[in-house]
């Protein structure tokens, strides 16, 4: 079954897309290859102004680490509908990673992921959510405390 009516469901939810966001290296922020569309690590930006520094469960609450999550991943929607040119080519999530900058003794990872799943939750529905790897690391580029992580399907 194809996803048809992202860019609504969008307007639906009243959530507005932030400016797609620019490189921070040098790299691109999206390749696709055949009916796979990679993204770059997105970081919770708003275009290339980063939103968030710290590491969640000593600068950051759970809550700061879940809208961080959340901000990365409308950001990764961004970048997809600029290089698709639309949302509504994308089939499923194909895949969803969330690293997330913590002390060792942190242990709310799933809770701070879920900012970015229960975005594409809301705006894919629930046959569309995709697979998830949560993992904890020492850090992540620029000081900012998540990185999500999303392969799309689209359509041939």
């Amino acid at each position: 079954m194809v996803a048809r009516g992202l860019e609504a469901r969008l307007e639906e939810l009243a959530i507005a897309l932030p400016p797609p966001p620019t490189p921070f290296g040098a790299y691109v922020e999206a390749v696709q290859c055949d009916t796979l569309l990679f993204l770059s690590g997105m970081l919770p930006v708003v275009g290339h102004d980063p939103v968030y520094h710290g590491r969640v469960g000593e600068e950051l609450s759970v809550l700061e680490g879940y809208d961080a999550a959340r901000t990365a991943c409308l950001s990764g929607l961004a970048a997809a509908k600029a290089q698709l040119g639309s949302l509504d080519l994308i089939r499923r999530i194909a895949k969803l990673g969330v690293y997330i900058a913590t002390p060792g003794d942190f242990r709310e990872h799933p809770k701070v992921a879920d900012g970015a799943s229960e975005l594409l939750l809301d705006v894919f529905g629930a046959d569309r959510v995709p697979p998830r790897i949560v993992l904890g690391v020492a850090s992540i580029p620029l000081g900012m405390p998540v990185e999500v992580e999303l392969v799309f399907e689209i359509e041939p």
